[in-house]
């Protein structure tokens, strides 16, 4: 091996944020997996909608940013193992929890990672985002019979709305395109209302919930307006399952209503490591049995070089956008 060959074989590719709306593609060194940890070529990772701030920019952001960062939905085959390593192998493909996934390659602690199995050979797996819809579904305790409001149809939405529906539950879906209320019904919505005028979805709820609103809400936003329009939406004792990534600043609430109807508040984007490995594994199981399709939420496609494009239209949303996947 000359040592060109040398050199390049001991870096990759990766972006680096370094600053607002801006990034580069540069060669970092190859990461080593520490002990009980294991490396991974990349196949591809999802862009999740909380990057979008970051990307733009926050008053506390700092510049440049880490190799790979705002990577968290990487998926890829492993080809090197830490010495205390014994579960994995190298040449198994993965789907795994780390943070530094654009880039070629990415290190992840082995209690960290689930092995994909054949049925899901060749499939994108962005399996942070998917686990957590499961994580969330789980603590929203939906039952058969119930009705249930899910606010934004989004990647999550779209997944908590397959799942509510598998469980008996009547969903409506609440989302500003008509291409997401379109997903919606997809999956199993019974209604759909345009997130459009605030009193008029209030009214429209009751008017299909024989003014009982809803047992269970799931707000899927991140912002203010949806934070308070989900709150209006939950019924006398139900519970409000806050899922969006609140990230921008504080929240002001109507304390008064929700005292008044008695609602239970669930806070449902969690990050306890074993939790979200929890959600991963049945991800994992439910898509590899079939008791779920995903493949409609993946709609736009990039490589590692257009990031920058694919976070921009993780913002804009054009129309029929759910999901971006970089591909590397």
């Amino acid at each position: 091996m000359n040592a060109d060959q040398s050199f390049l074989s001991r870096t990759m590719r990766a972006a680096v944020v370094t600053g607002p709306k801006a990034l580069e593609i540069v060669d970092a060194p190859l990461p080593e997996p520490g002990a009980g940890e294991v490396r991974v070529k990349l196949e591809g990772c999802g862009v999740c909608a909380s990057n979008v701030e970051p990307w733009h920019g926050q008053p506390w952001s700092t510049y440049p940013g880490e190799t790979g960062g705002l990577g968290h939905e990487g998926w890829g085959v492993i080809d090197a193992v830490g010495s205390q390593v014994s579960d994995f192998a190298p040449g198994d493909r993965v789907v795994f929890l780390a943070g530094h996934s654009f880039a070629e390659y990415d290190v992840a602690p082995a209690c960290g990672v689930v092995k994909l199995p054949p049925q899901l050979a060749e499939q994108p797996f962005p399996g942070e985002p998917l686990g957590c819809a499961f994580n969330i579904f789980r603590r929203a305790d939906i039952q058969a019979g119930q009705t249930v409001a899910i606010v934004g149809i989004g990647f999550l939405g779209a997944v908590l709305t397959r799942l509510a529906t598998d469980a008996g539950a009547k969903v409506i879906a609440i989302s500003r395109r008509q291409s997401s209320l379109d997903l919606a019904r997809h999956y199993g919505a019974a209604e759909t209302i345009a997130m459009d005028d605030h009193w008029r979805i209030i009214e429209s709820v009751k008017a299909v919930t024989g003014e009982a609103l809803c047992e269970r809400v799931i707000e899927c936003v991140g912002y203010q307006w949806p934070l308070d329009l989900a709150g209006e939406l939950v019924g006398f004792g139900g519970k409000l399952v806050v899922a969006g990534y609140h990230q921008d600043g504080p929240r002001q609430v109507n304390m008064q209503m929700w005292n008044w109807k008695g609602i239970d508040v669930i806070n449902a984007h969690e990050r306890d490591p074993a939790v979200n490995l929890r959600g991963l594994r049945e991800a994992v199981d439910a898509v590899a049995t079939g008791r779920f399709d995903p493949s409609p939420l993946y709609t736009h496609t990039y490589p590692l070089d257009r990031l920058g494009d694919a976070l921009d239209a993780t913002r804009d949303k054009p129309d029929g956008f759910v999901k971006a996947l970089v591909t590397l």
